[in-house]
């Protein structure tokens, strides 16, 4: 099968970041064309002059239009592009040369529908973003499973890297209004119409994540919070495990309860995890400074997530809303 290939990227207020976007996809390795589809989601500081100076280099189709959310942006730019395969990046990613070799590769030996690629620190990257890029993708934390060559089947892809055939997004009709989330519910709503998924981990991309720690506990506490939501919209992919940061942090409290009671055990093992997580960020980092942060991250990720996923389970149990009216801050209308 020959792919032709469309780059998906909604942007908002970001012109910084899609200039280095573009820059990388201007020395991907792959001989064949491609196209470049824009959606700039209702800026106020739009990427105008940034597209104009890349029109001469790449082959770039871009559109505004008013403030609708990621989802619905990408479904837009899908809807208007010519490729017959398209792949979502988030504006914040840079792409390695090799990163449209490599899924071609994969997708010319093994065909899927739809895949996921891992994301990566750039050696270039600040400590603050290689310590959350650790906690993101470590497979100590919760985010480890994106990172994980296992994952080959069932893999569900993440929106800042991920590919889609044009076939699939026709019978799907793309993204949901729902974000974060709307990924995790694309990829169930295509496993429920018959179309298999795949990890595919040479197709990795430099994830800047340009937050600070306020934001980023905003990010995971929402990651939290949507999870219960999916669990209700597709309740046969429910899992235990989602409950473990919250656990984790009730566990925590309770060791330093015990802790007052004389027993001390509970507080050591929590003490030995958090060791664990320093010296695996350590090895990986090869930077005292980014395995403290790391510690950090991976206490901030679990408490966000953690409340997030207990708040919205709580309310939804005692309540008889519709989710839309419980958590407006997490759908676009």
């Amino acid at each position: 099968m020959i792919f032709s290939f469309s780059f998906i990227i909604p942007v908002y207020n970001r012109p910084d970041e899609i200039r280095e976007l573009l820059e990388s996809l201007q020395y991907q390795s792959h001989s064949e064309s491609f196209e470049v589809v824009v959606i700039e989601d209702g800026s106020t500081n739009t990427s105008v002059e940034v597209i104009e100076a890349f029109k001469e280099h790449l082959n770039i189709a871009y559109y505004s239009k008013p403030n609708t959310g990621p989802g619905d942006s990408r479904n837009y730019g899908m809807q208007r592009a010519k490729g017959n395969y398209f792949i979502i990046l988030d504006s914040d990613c840079v792409l390695p040369e090799q990163y449209l070799s490599e899924v071609n590769n994969s997708l010319s030996n093994t065909y899927v529908d739809f895949w996921g690629g891992p994301d990566a620190a750039h050696e270039s990257f600040s400590i603050l973003q290689k310590a959350i890029n650790y906690a993101m993708t470590a497979v100590l934390t919760t985010g480890g499973i994106r990172g994980n060559a296992k994952a080959v089947n069932k893999f569900q892809p993440r929106s800042f890297n991920m590919g889609i055939s044009k076939k699939a997004f026709e019978a799907c009709e793309g993204f949901g209004k729902i974000h974060p989330g709307e990924d995790p519910d694309l990829t169930i709503r295509l496993w429920k119409k018959g179309f298999e998924s795949r990890f595919i981990p040479e197709a990795f991309v430099y994830h800047k994540r340009r937050i600070d720690w306020s934001k980023f506990y905003k990010q995971v506490n929402k990651f939290g919070t949507v999870r219960p939501i999916l669990n209700k919209w597709h309740p046969e992919t429910a899992k235990v495990t989602y409950w473990f940061p919250t656990l984790f942090c009730i566990g925590f409290i309770l060791s330093l309860v015990f802790l007052y009671l004389g027993i001390s055990m509970p507080l050591y093992l929590f003490i030995f995890y958090f060791g664990l997580i320093f010296v695996d960020s350590l090895l990986k980092n090869k930077s005292i400074t980014i395995a403290i942060l790391s510690v950090i991250a991976v206490t901030i990720q679990f408490v966000g997530y953690g409340w997030g996923f207990l708040k919205a389970t709580l309310k939804m149990l005692f309540s008889n809303q519709k989710v839309e009216t419980l958590f407006p801050e997490v759908f676009f209308k």
